[in-house]
């Protein structure tokens, strides 16, 4: 193999992991307070449509990821008001945020004049950095460096230790002062800024366009993740290269001239799902969760 087609095989990775690990570290920190959201999938969609939509009408990049971030803040501000104050169920109320996404942006792409798609100007889109070699998304190192501040987050500091503590035995920490639905809608609402900006980078900076069948699954596959890391966002960020790196593979693979004909595409297209499901499932009954995870919380 080439040193270039090395290279390609590479930055495809790193530009795959991102959305997943991501996705996957702000679950991290919502289910390390107690609470699983399985509506990862509808927040990316959602945060690729607003990305899209404030990167166009601001004429800035920056805007549009920021943009998506609000909208992700928004819906894990309702789905923990929900979860905590309203004490609903999560599994129900992360089914309806997918579901809803699904609706809303297929209808609004319709709106839009192009049923199933949209694209972003190529001006409005994150810009890359040249690197010799190839050009690399300053995504790529912001999601590393998250990964990083989220560890020393939650394994370090004061509020880390509130975060697992209303996870693991909320009345306990209830009665060391620390207000638990609080601090659990908290957690929702980094891990829908996270989402938010892991749907808008798929957007605006990764395919270009929205359509509506962007997130592939990657929402899924991104509490997959979160499985196989064990709530530790270092190994979060080890799981969305795993994916990437399969991912970039398969690309590899279904455009190098000789190999595509003898595979067929359809088989290289799921590689990367079927080897982090393989890899998830080596994980399943080693991994401790918090004991009050998906439990809301009542004072009495």
């Amino acid at each position: 193999m080439e040193l270039t087609h090395l290279w390609g095989i590479l930055f495809i990775s790193l530009h795959a992991m991102v959305p997943i690990t991501l996705a996957a570290i702000g679950e991290t920190i919502e289910e390390s307070a107690g609470l699983f959201n399985i509506g990862l999938e509808g927040i990316l969609l959602f945060g690729a449509l607003a990305g899209a939509l404030g990167a166009q009408a601001s004429g800035s990049a920056l805007v549009g990821l920021l943009t998506g971030m609000g909208v992700g803040a928004l819906i894990g501000l309702v789905f923990g008001t929900i979860s905590t104050s309203l004490r609903g169920s999560q599994l129900i109320s992360g089914v309806g945020i997918n579901l809803l996404a699904l609706g809303f942006v297929a209808l609004m792409l319709s709106v839009m004049g192009a049923p199933g798609f949209h694209s972003v100007a190529r001006e409005v889109q994150v810009p890359l950095i040249p690197l010799g070699v190839g050009n690399l998304s300053p995504l790529v190192p912001i999601t590393v460096a998250v990964a990083i501040g989220v560890w020393w987050l939650l394994r370090r500091t004061q509020l880390g230790i509130w975060i697992r503590a209303v996870g693991e035995n909320p009345a306990a920490a209830d009665v060391a002062g620390i207000r638990v639905n609080r601090v659990r809608l908290g957690a929702a609402v980094a891990a829908g800024v996270l989402a938010g900006l892991a749907g808008a980078y798929l957007s605006i900076d990764w395919f270009g366009a929205v359509t509506k069948e962007i997130t592939a699954g990657r929402g899924f596959i991104a509490l997959a993740i979160v499985v196989f890391s064990g709530l530790n966002p270092l190994l979060a960020l080890l799981g969305g290269f795993i994916f990437g790196f399969f991912d970039g593979l398969a690309t590899w693979v279904a455009t190098y001239p000789g190999i595509k004909d003898i595979i067929p595409w359809q088989f290289v297209a799921m590689m990367p799902y079927v080897v982090t499901l393989a890899v998830v499932a080596g994980m399943i009954g080693r991994v401790r969760f918090p004991s009050a995870l998906g439990v809301p919380y009542l004072r009495e």
